[in-house]
């Protein structure tokens, strides 16, 4: 390796506020021959050694980050201590049963992110500098959890999101090792779920909301509950398992809809906890119409912006469907609220929901405010590391 990356003069501000990230923008010079995906060195203006990352002229994010020591090799030796200490932070900080065990940027793997799903394992590659290590890395984690008496029976890729095409690869979906069967039963707050890691968003669930939806649990015991965006039915199924007297969950999704029917079954909470395909912007109103109040409205939507340029609708999103879901909570009910943009800042989310309250005369009372699972660490350093928010507010009548 002796291709060498010298910054431009007072730049490099993410880097040496612990991230790992160099843009286009911030190189003066690239010298010595490389190929896109390869290791380099990087240097500040005036030689000073600044690490060593992966560079990738595809992207506007030129290098990542893989370590801050000059001279250390990134070998198997190296790999191992990254995937050791991943594990070790969530053997302490989280219920491993399922969880994310591979975080990117948050684990110092820029580009990668492995989930663990009881005993397989799903690997989501956006990166063309980590394909190289990719399998390494799973062989490393396997015989790691091997140690503590986890066998994993399987891995499944799932490196299908669209960040690869902007790094000059192409979609993947498919066994790393030999093939098993992919629907995976998993067991989360005490709710079972059939995890489907071929078809299923993103990686086949959303572990990042696993803590929020227990947070739920106490709030929705013998209420009446609507669930909005189910996904898989996760905060329903958490409502009903928590003894709701009655929950409906909405989807657009055909499929997310049959998914949370058959994980109600699974449950035996097919009695008090039911689904429906419906769109939800359209749906509230309607149940506004007809006169339905609920003791807890829960607002789980998709990202409605993943660029910065696309905010300014995205406020206009979350407005909406908060002042929608207000109306819809009785004096004193509850309504937890949420979003996964990391676009949409905290900041940004509470002066929404402040508006939304204000616009349909609602009063909220703050019960708490909660980010991702600690298996989804957020590096201060790193600010995209940092996307879920979310609120659990008591909305009052003005009176």
């Amino acid at each position: 390796m002796s291709t060498i990356v010298t910054l431009k003069k007072g730049e490099g501000r993410t880097i040496k506020a612990g991230g790992l990230w160099v843009f286009d923008n911030e190189i003066d010079t690239i010298t010595g021959k490389f190929t896109n995906g390869e290791m380099v060195i990087v240097h500040d203006f005036d030689g000073y050694p600044m690490g060593q990352g992966y560079i990738n002229q595809n992207s506007k994010i030129r290098v990542r980050m893989m370590t801050r020591k000059d001279g250390q090799e990134v070998n198997e030796e190296f790999l191992e201590m990254r995937v050791r200490n991943a594990w070790e932070y969530r053997k302490t900080t989280v219920d491993t049963a399922s969880c994310r065990v591979i975080f990117g940027e948050a684990d110092f793997l820029p580009g990668l992110v492995i989930d663990k799903y009881e005993d397989v394992l799903v690997v989501e590659c956006l990166t063309l500098g980590m394909e190289q290590f990719k399998v390494q890395i799973v062989d490393l984690l396997k015989k790691v959890m091997e140690e503590d008496g986890i066998h994993i029976r399987g891995v499944y890729e799932r490196s299908d999101a669209n960040e690869r095409i902007k790094e000059g690869l192409a979609k993947h979906k498919g066994f790393i090792g030999e093939e098993f069967d992919t629907n995976v039963e998993i067991t989360e707050n005490g709710v079972k779920y059939m995890v489907d890691v071929v078809n299923g968003q993103k990686t086949g669930f959303f572990l990042d909301q696993k803590y929020n939806r227990l947070a739920m649990q106490r709030i929705c015991k013998g209420k009446k509950v609507l669930d909005c965006f189910i996904h898989m039915g996760t905060f329903a199924l958490n409502a009903g398992i928590a003894g709701a007297s009655d929950v409906t969950g909405l989807d657009i999704s055909e499929y997310a809809v049959m998914q949370a029917t058959e994980n109600a079954k699974r449950n035996n909470l097919s009695d008090t906890v039911h689904f429906r395909c419906a769109n939800v912007l359209d749906e509230l109103p309607k149940l506004a119409q007809a006169g339905e109040k609920y003791d807890v409205v829960i607002l789980d939507p998709p990202a409605f912006t993943k660029s910065k340029e696309a905010t300014k609708n995205a406020i206009k999103g979350y407005r909406e469907i908060n002042m929608k879901g207000l109306k819809l909570v009785k004096d004193g009910g509850y309504l937890a609220t949420c979003s996964c943009s990391h676009f949409m800042t905290e900041e940004l989310l509470a002066k929404t929901v402040k508006e939304a309250a204000k616009a349909v005369h609602k009063r909220l009372r703050q019960v708490e405010f909660r980010t991702q699972s600690p298996d989804h660490p957020i590096l201060w350093a790193a600010a995209e590391s940092y996307y879920l928010k979310f609120y659990i507010f008591q909305v009052v009548d003005e009176k």
